[in-house]
């Protein structure tokens, strides 16, 4: 699987408009999961914008999830919701929700992935040192990544400082799949994105 995590603010225009054209680009690359974080937005806004990505990724394979925020995913028919660490309890969250529902759930501890319970996958990090994290931010390397994959029960998903360079090592490691801010939020042509994403996937395949 590959989960490309919005965040505007890392791109060199941050507006909404910049954002839906960059989920446009790694819909048509062909990631499979967008997950909508971008948590400074008013409610308002961040359902237009889930709905407008809605809109952009109908007839690609991408499935829409909206970070932590249950009720807009439900009230925007996004496919899931992707919580944090300390977030709601995905037992809850199962209860109230469709049956094809996609939940996530953020963890950063290989112990975490043992006593994950009603998620559908785990997003593991930050493996390596990232630009989306503040300097000194603890990195959890790959042996913590080894370690969270064999414990958990579903596909854990890597995330942090992840590209071409690096992949074949996480999936080395057992993650099913990474996610990624940076590859996707950079101004990129769809061509270039489609070499990434067939990079990526091609060292899970392998």
């Amino acid at each position: 699987m590959i989960c490309f995590v919005t965040d505007r603010r890392r791109a060199s225009d941050p507006s909404c408009a910049h954002l839906l054209d960059r989920i446009n680009a790694a819909a048509t690359a062909g990631v499979d999961v967008i997950q909508i974080r971008e948590r400074d937005l008013p409610d308002r806004d961040l359902m237009a914008l889930v709905g407008s990505a809605l809109d952009l990724v109908r007839g690609t394979a991408a499935r829409v999830l909206v970070n932590d925020r249950v009720d807009i995913a439900l009230a925007a028919g996004a496919a899931g919701v992707h919580l944090r660490h300390d977030s709601a309890d995905p037992a809850r969250v199962r209860a109230i929700v469709p049956g094809r529902f996609l939940i996530g759930r953020s963890i950063h501890d290989p112990r975490e992935a043992a006593t994950a319970r009603d998620c559908d996958f785990l997003l593991f990090g930050t493996v390596f040192t990232s630009a989306g994290k503040p300097a000194g931010h603890r990195v959890a390397g790959l042996d913590a990544l080894r370690a969270a994959c064999a414990k958990s029960r579903v596909p854990v998903l890597a995330i942090g400082g992840i590209d071409e360079t690096n992949v074949q090592a996480v999936a080395d490691a057992g993650a099913a799949g990474i996610a990624a801010a940076g590859i996707f939020m950079a101004d990129r042509q769809v061509s270039a994105l489609v070499s990434t994403v067939r990079a990526i996937r091609a060292a899970f395949d392998s």
